[in-house]
């Protein structure tokens, strides 16, 4: 039984050193072009070489989404694209397009290819045709059951990596092909530029009550239709990884680097505790790896298709939030607990924060002191990314993220 590959997010630069620094095993991210999330800053050819050289001096991987359907147009723009990526250095390509399958074989071939969610791959002959033309991994669909991804595979070669999401937002139509975006708004979700209507409030009109409206009562917030709850596997490891999955996939490269730094530090954490604990029958992840969950912003949470077809429970409202990312450890403490920060989110001396280091295990300090670079004393932390020296009663590791207790 071989330990399944962390593979976290990453919208920007600091989303993916948040990644390595929290223990992922591979980061997936997009270019320019051709990702399926434009509303992320991606990355330039400059930073894809950059990440790409970070993450190879640690032994981690990067995956680079191709995962559009392109048009025409889009189609001479391609080589040149896969080429470049190729030579940043890239471990594989995600892709959802046939042409651009091929494509890859013929200007990156030493590029590895793997299967988008959005190629909708539901059963093990799809898996071994792509197997078959040259695929390295598929990344199934996520309306796929565990008894399902067992039967798969026992049915494809090992050879054959099988990726699964396993935390994060999921979309009400299979696989992520969706219209909806594109009959409300104009913006092809088939192309990264989906608004997420599906998100939205709706009411019902009644035909012969012209200029009325009545919602349709669901969630003291609103009513919502097609929101789907998130995505949570963190308490089933186990049946993961006897299904046979290789790659643990976290969703929410339109996220922000705290949402990465929690969920990769969960997800490792869970990982490496089962395999302590192997053979164990009566085993149940920690707690605290649970609760950190808790403390990002989300959905009410679910398990989605795994354990078989979910029901209405599983359309929800809106966002849970109970903790917010105040600050980022730039310098650990001194001997004297003062730790040089950058502030993201207003925070008051006197305050309780709580500290997810790299190492993962959270811990609360009391703020004591704020000072400005220039060793003016301060009350708060009001300036968005202002760099501040913090005194607190207790050390804080360098890289930790520091966050505060909503209410």
């Amino acid at each position: 039984m071989s330990k399944p590959e962390v593979l976290s997010p990453a919208g920007d630069m600091e989303s993916f050193d948040t990644a390595l620094r929290y223990g992922a095993d591979a980061v997936y991210l997009a270019g320019k072009s051709f990702g399926m999330r434009t509303a992320s800053e991606n990355f330039s050819i400059e930073e894809l070489k950059s990440a790409c050289d970070k993450a190879h001096a640690l032994k981690k991987r990067v995956y680079l989404t191709c995962n559009t359907l392109p048009r025409n147009a889009d189609i001479p723009l391609m080589p040149d694209f896969l080429i470049q990526a190729a030579s940043c250095g890239v471990d594989a390509f995600i892709i959802a397009d046939l042409g651009v399958f091929e494509m890859a074989k013929k200007y990156a071939p030493n590029v590895e290819r793997h299967i988008s969610t959005q190629g909708g791959i539901i059963n093990y002959e799809s898996a071994l045709a792509w197997y078959n033309m040259g695929a390295k991994r598929v990344v199934l669909a996520r309306e796929m059951r565990l008894c399902e991804i067992a039967e798969m595979r026992s049915k494809i070669p090992k050879e054959l990596e099988i990726e699964c999401f396993v935390h994060g937002a999921m979309c009400v139509s299979f696989s992520g092909r969706c219209l909806i975006s594109s009959f409300m708004t104009g913006r092809d979700a088939n192309r990264g530029d989906c608004a997420q209507p599906c998100r939205w409030k709706y009411h019902l009109y009644e035909e012969n009550r012209e200029g009325q409206f009545f919602p349709v009562e669901e969630h003291s917030d609103g009513t919502y239709l097609y929101n789907s709850r998130d995505l949570c596997m963190i308490e089933h490891i186990p049946e993961l990884i006897e299904a046979g999955v290789d790659s643990l996939k976290i969703e929410g490269r339109a996220k922000t680097y705290y949402y990465t730094a929690v969920t990769t530090n969960a997800y490792r954490h869970a990982v490496d505790e089962y395999f302590d604990h192997v053979g164990e029958e009566d085993y149940r992840v920690s707690p605290w790896i649970v609760e950190e969950l808790e403390k990002i912003s989300h959905r009410a949470y679910s398990t989605g298709f795994f354990f078989g077809e979910p029901g209405q429970e599983t359309v929800n409202g809106g966002y849970i939030r109970r903790y917010n990312a105040v600050a980022v450890c730039e310098e650990g403490s001194n001997d004297e607990n003062i730790a040089v920060i950058t502030q993201r989110n207003k925070f008051l001396v006197g305050d309780t924060l709580d500290i997810l280091p790299p190492d993962g295990f959270s811990f609360e300090v009391k703020c004591l002191r704020l000072q400005t670079e220039e060793g003016e004393d301060v009350p708060s932390a009001p300036h968005p990314m202002q760099r501040l020296y913090l005194t607190a009663d207790r050390y804080i590791p360098k890289g930790s993220v520091i966050r505060k207790k909503n209410g």
